[in-house]
């Protein structure tokens, strides 16, 4: 044992039985062979949040091949693989004191392992072990002076790793962002490859399903073949940019394939069956939510002429209905850059989606604030180039609006769109009118992220809800968060950006800001690029923009 790992060990026996004040003594940074253990921050007694420390080996030490460490979205997948790895020693050897996160099926960008020049470390959670409030130092020295470096080398020794698996996690990765950048030259909105697996075990599980499942087959009408620079050669259904809808029977895998669809914004591990599910990154699920707060939203595309004569140009509310939420969800996801829409009929709100010949011969157009979707759907495309994959199981009202309709029995894919087309007629010509100009920008005051009441900075609470001072922001209804960490990092977001408005700065050249400074630094840059920032993944502009637009206290310059 070398000194500083003696003299470590040394200091929490003569800790053991002491009040829990004193671990604060170990503070500091130890050298344990090839592994660097910083302890940044240590607990203040054992019910507080756990202590932070990391560890680190030197590039020297690890031995990894330069090839697949060097790009920044190789270090991202590297990074993942270890960050896996590491998972997997801490449960097999069950050491519940150390937390290192929870990989889930999607490969994110996160502060728990990071890769730089130097070097590979990684940021830990460790509770420090006591028997009421009295130190367990024996405990503590085994954690400290034993796990940590057997977990370091675990992870970031070249030869202690499977090589071909992490080569092979790296091109998986490096092939699916090549694919993703495919779908953008070819017009293409997603890609589903022919035998994805795409249900999953259950309704609160994010893993394949094991038996019975049908594997996809695309179309013939709409197969495409892609062979990326890897040599690999992809086949599957290709969904081209357009209005494109999605029917079925109950139960045979509509709403499978659109949530797979939201899903595959995100690179997948090998194994999940959705390696080869690659929708365009901008693509943003859309739906009802009643109850959410909206502030200076231009809904008047869908509802205008109210009753009331508010100005639905800068429509606010405390309280939206349906219709309104949905309306107020799809043009907030425009105003930051969706070019794409996934709507699932069963989330809608149906005076949203539609109105059928019957409700429109006996309430007037001039009687009816709500203009639906139907009726917007085409232009939406034509002049904003927002494209649609739409779920209809109960109505046909979209068939005349649509490019291509998909028809799926028992989970199996078939083109029906001449079919929809015949049923319903000539197919509508597109709205050519000016109904989805340029709104104004969104102007947040100086103030409208520095509330009087807000003394603490702001925390995830889980997957769906932010404390933000004393408000509470839901993300409930936000279905394309995917880690708890993502929320992290969207309270960080919301921290970052409360420095940036000073009320001239709009919504939208606010999360541009965040996005640069993501792509130069990292997640890191989230976090002021504290030591230890914590755990925290990298949520997409359009989750960080939800948060804002659902904050209660959001105000606007007028």
């Amino acid at each position: 044992m070398n000194s500083q790992r003696s003299n470590l060990a040394s200091t929490l026996h003569s800790l053991d039985g002491r009040s829990y004040g004193n671990y604060k003594q170990i503070r500091g940074r130890y050298e344990f062979g090839p592994v660097t253990v910083f302890i940044d921050r240590v607990q203040v007694d054992p019910f507080a949040s756990p202590s932070k420390v990391r560890i680190r080996i030197n590039r020297a030490e690890a031995g990894f091949p330069t090839d697949i460490t060097t790009d920044r979205a190789d270090r991202i997948a590297a990074s993942d693989f270890l960050f896996r790895v590491g998972d997997s020693f801490l449960h097999r050897n069950d050491r519940r004191s150390i937390i290192l996160g929870r990989p889930g099926q999607e490969v994110l960008e996160r502060t728990n392992v990071v890769i730089d020049d130097e070097g590979f470390e990684a940021r830990l959670l460790v509770n420090l072990p006591a028997r009421g409030r009295r130190i367990l130092g024996h405990q503590a020295a085994d954690i400290l002076t034993r796990d940590l470096p057997e977990l370091a080398e675990t992870m970031f020794v070249h030869a202690n790793l499977r090589a071909d698996d992490l080569y092979d996690h790296v091109q998986l990765y490096r092939d699916q962002l090549e694919l993703q950048n495919h779908l953008g030259e070819e017009g293409l909105l997603a890609f589903i490859g022919n035998g994805a697996i795409l249900p999953r075990r259950s309704g609160d599980s994010d893993l394949p399903m094991e038996s019975n499942a049908v594997a996809f087959t695309s179309p013939s009408s709409l197969e495409h073949t892609v062979t990326l620079s890897s040599g690999r050669s992809l086949t599957g259904m290709a969904i081209p940019r357009g209005v494109t809808v999605i029917v079925g029977g109950g139960y045979h895998g509509k709403s499978t394939i659109l949530r797979a669809l939201e899903r595959g914004v995100y690179p997948h591990v090998a194994g999940d069956g959705r390696e080869w599910v690659i929708t365009e990154p901008s693509a943003t699920s859309i739906r009802a939510e009643d109850g959410r707060a909206v502030t200076g939203d231009d809904i008047s595309p869908f509802i205008n002429n109210l009753p009331s004569g508010t100005d639905t140009r800068s429509f606010t509310t405390t309280n939206a209905s349906g219709s309104t939420s949905q309306a107020a969800n799809l043009v907030e996801a425009v105003e930051v850059g969706a070019r794409s829409l996934l709507i699932d009929e069963d989330t809608s709100a149906t005076n949203f989606m539609i109105r059928d010949d019957r409700m429109r011969a006996l309430i007037p157009a001039d009687r009816e604030p709500i203009t639906p979707f139907v009726d917007r759907i085409r232009p939406l495309f034509t002049r904003r180039g927002v494209s649609t994959v739409l779920v209809a199981g109960g109505s046909s009202a979209f068939f005349e609006v649509a490019d291509h309709v998909i028809a799926l029995d028992a989970y199996v894919p078939q083109e029906v769109t001449e079919k929809a087309h015949e049923l319903v007629g000539v197919k509508s010509a597109d709205d050519t009118g000016e109904v989805f100009t340029t709104p104004q920008p969104r102007v947040p005051t100086a103030k409208a992220l520095h509330p009087s009441s807000k003394t603490k900075s702001a925390k995830a609470k889980g997957l769906g809800q932010v404390q933000f001072g004393k408000a509470f922001i839901d993300l409930s209804a936000v279905s394309q968060l995917v880690d708890p960490q993502q929320t992290t990092g969207i309270a960080e977001a919301l921290e970052y950006m409360a420095e940036i408005f000073e009320g001239q700065t709009s919504l939208t050249e606010a999360l541009a800001e965040v996005e640069d400074m993501l792509d130069a630094q990292g997640v890191d840059g989230l976090t002021g690029n504290r030591d230890h920032p914590g755990h925290v993944a990298r949520p997409r502009a359009q989750e960080i923009a939800a948060a804002l637009n659902r904050f209660r206290g959001l105000h606007l310059v007028e």
